[in-house]
């Protein structure tokens, strides 16, 4: 069995040549895949190795994700479900959506 991981002591990477977030667990890898489009940024999947979930890694990694589109004044067109049931559970969902139309 594995040793819990410390969320906050991992690092996010942006993967710019490939288009997505990724965070280095040893030989594994957990990501956040994503397309940029004018004003937009569609994020399509969050991937973490099924020995590592629910350690909060997903969370991680996909509020990374949406800090990038804030700092970067992009409205998030969440794609993967994990994504969208975040932006609704973080209440960030009508912020991100709107940033664009005020």
């Amino acid at each position: 069995m594995n040793t819990p991981l410390q969320p906050e002591k991992l690092q996010v990477i942006q993967n710019l040549a490939e288009s997505r977030f990724e965070i280095h667990l040893g030989d594994a890898i957990a990501v956040l895949d994503y397309q940029e489009q004018g004003d937009d940024i569609v994020m399509l999947h969050v991937g973490v190795p099924l020995e590592f979930r629910g350690q909060g890694i997903a969370a991680l990694i996909t509020q990374a994700g949406l800090d990038y589109a804030k700092q970067k004044s992009l409205r998030v067109i969440p794609l993967c479900s994990y994504v969208a049931a975040y932006l609704r559970r973080t209440s960030q969902v009508t912020k991100l959506n709107r940033s664009k139309e005020t």
